[in-house]
């Protein structure tokens, strides 16, 4: 299959609506990380674009420049534009940061309403912050006004029942695997209205 040379592809890609490119990529380097990042053989990723088999392991090893139509047939396959065949990925490494805390090993900070434990701290530059918190709180009282910070946040109950208080809606009772979400600048309060003092993990996002 006689074909053009990359230059003209990525110029072709552009007329037909992609952003601005940079620099050339391998095409055939590009074509195989988008295949395994789907987790396909070869014979799957070729059935998908309706190529031969053997024209696209010749794509991805670089002894064959495709026509545009192959170009276009491979995208579709893939489920993206032809422009993006020409585009390195937001994220050119996989960043492979983890971090486990083992249960009663988080970070400990006691308040009068709430008692905490972070998690994942040993991770930097977090999106996230992921923490336990023990519910003493027994009534609205007991909090010096609304607690209210930037960002989003996700609550789910572990045990216990507690009463989610925001600024703009009616209190809400909640129970072991109920779970909220909702805008962290809105004012917030949780009271825990069981025997016991309930336990709920919160996710805060730091963006």
């Amino acid at each position: 299959m006689q074909g053009k040379d990359p230059k003209t592809l990525i110029k072709i890609a552009r007329a037909s609506g992609g952003e601005e490119l940079g620099e050339a990529l391998d095409l055939g380097v590009r074509v195989r990380e988008l295949r395994k990042a789907r987790n396909w053989t070869l014979e799957q990723a070729a059935s998908q674009a309706g190529l031969a088999r053997s024209t696209l392991s010749k794509i991805e090893n670089g002894q064959m420049s495709p026509t545009y139509e192959a170009l276009k047939k491979l995208a579709t396959g893939l489920e993206i534009s032809v422009p993006q065949l020409f585009t390195p990925p937001e994220k050119e490494q996989v960043n492979g940061r983890m971090a486990v805390t083992k249960s009663g090993e988080g970070n400990a900070h006691a308040t009068v309403t709430y008692e905490h434990e972070l998690l994942a701290e040993t991770l930097t530059k977090k999106t996230m912050l992921p923490y336990r918190a023990r519910v003493r709180a027994r009534s609205m009282e007991e909090f010096d006004g609304w607690v209210r910070h930037d960002g989003e946040e996700f609550l789910y109950v572990l045990t216990g029942v507690i009463q989610l208080y925001t600024e703009f809606y009616e209190p809400i009772e909640m129970r072991r695997g109920d779970s909220a979400y909702y805008d962290a600048t809105m004012g917030h309060n949780v009271v825990s209205t069981s025997d016991e003092d309930a336990l709920i993990l919160w996710v805060t996002s730091l963006a």
